[in-house]
């Protein structure tokens, strides 16, 4: 295995050689409030990467990953961004699904999902938040029932990234009737898996094919004017019995996990494009005066140093990430920078001034900086709200009494 810096001088070599032709338009496209931007086009781009072997870098080798270190994964993510390389098509089954059934998924489910998301041909979403149960789990009401051989799926998950361009959904669905939701399960449900259960029993972790009878996908059109979140709706859906995950009352620990592997490695990249914007910014506020401001100096350097910090978070949590999977302080981070990035759009917005209220042109003609704004409320919301989050911190870090419950 070479070393990080020679493996970093290949993925820059490559990015370099293969970011031309029909791929050079590609550079800078996609990514949050922009995952409509050239998906086909960006799709190729994607395959083309996974015949040169550069899909599920971090993952073993028996699995088709290239077995990188995680030094050698932060160095991938971090010349992805730097190289201004398109957004993703295949984060969630990659950076998601895929490090999950590694861990959890049974031989038959590795041989027939991982394959089809090493070569990208198969595209996963996310199923778990429903309009009463956002970033509590516990209140989950989607429902799946056996039927024979197969599970039967019925209920409504929302604010599912590209789910209008998925094929499957990994869902977290109630399997366990006797478990209502948002309640404390009976004793039978007790006895079954183990003292100190709690009313996120009875869930179970179900990978759900999309193109059949019984699933309705409905695109919701947000601020920036774009759709890549969804409302989906299971309407008697199917799927065989064999496609849980874990063991059927399972989903939550699985889910967690899931989670766990989300705030993994490819933050390092994501950072990258923070810094990006936050210059973006400050040549805006020099070229348009706004740097004369003293309180629009102080912001920018508060925001640099809070970039710094995201950084400094990020590394640290890697030693979960070696561990096997973040740990509980994973959610300092995802507030920080969830915070710092909205605080940013602000920042942008201030900055524009009145110009900042203006599309550039009909009927909704956003620019960099007012996309950033908008899209940015979302942050501290989504991957679990900055409320769940510091109840997590409360409860799991610095071990205090659990929130109270009507």
């Amino acid at each position: 295995m070479s070393s990080v810096e020679e493996f970093r001088t290949e993925v820059r070599g490559w990015l370099r050689a293969h970011l031309a032709g029909p791929f050079a338009s590609l550079r800078g496209r996609g990514g949050p409030g922009r995952e409509h931007e050239a998906f086909a086009e960006r799709l190729a781009w994607e395959r083309h990467m996974a015949a040169a072997g550069w899909t599920c870098v971090g993952w073993p080798k028996e699995y088709g990953g290239r077995g990188a270190t995680l030094e050698q994964q932060v160095a991938f993510h971090e010349e992805y961004a730097l190289a201004d390389a398109p957004a993703r098509v295949n984060h969630i089954g990659e950076q998601l699904l895929g490090p999950t059934l590694i861990a959890f998924g049974t031989p038959e489910q590795r041989e027939r999902f991982l394959p089809r998301i090493v070569a990208v041909d198969e595209l996963w979403c996310q199923g778990y938040s429903e309009p009463d149960a956002g970033s509590d789990l516990a209140n989950v009401r989607t429902r799946a029932e056996l039927d024979g051989d197969e599970w039967v799926v019925t209920g409504q998950k929302i604010w599912t990234s590209l789910a209008h361009e998925s094929d499957w959904c990994f869902v977290v669905a109630r399997t366990e009737p006797n478990v209502p939701p948002g309640a404390s399960p009976g004793p039978s449900t007790r006895q079954q898996r183990g003292a100190g259960s709690t009313r996120h029993q009875g869930l179970s972790y179900l990978l759900v094919p999309l193109d059949q009878p019984g699933v309705e996908v409905r695109p919701i059109t947000q601020l920036t004017g774009t759709c890549e979140f969804n409302e989906v709706f299971f309407d008697g859906a199917r799927t065989a019995a064999a496609n849980v995950v874990g063991a059927p009352g399972e989903g939550w620990k699985i889910a967690m996990a899931t989670l766990g592997f989300e705030r993994g490695v490819s933050t390092l990249g994501q950072q990258v494009g923070f810094r990006r914007e936050l210059e973006a910014v400050i040549e805006l506020a020099r070229t348009g005066g706004a740097a004369e401001d003293p309180l629009i100096r102080d912001r920018i350097a508060r925001a640099w140093i809070g970039l710094e910090i995201i950084r400094g978070n990020a590394l640290r949590m890697l030693d979960g990430v070696a561990a096997g999977a973040p740990g509980p302080e994973a959610s300092i981070g995802k507030i920080f920078w969830a915070t710092w990035h909205r605080e940013l759009g602000e920042l942008a917005m201030d900055v524009c001034g009145a110009d900042g209220m203006l599309a550039a042109a009909e009927p909704y003609d956003l620019d960099d900086f007012q996309r950033l704004f908008l899209f940015s409320r979302s942050d501290t919301i989504y991957a679990g709200s900055n409320e769940i989050q510091r109840n997590i911190i409360a409860e799991r870090v610095l071990g205090l009494p659990k929130e109270g419950r009507p």
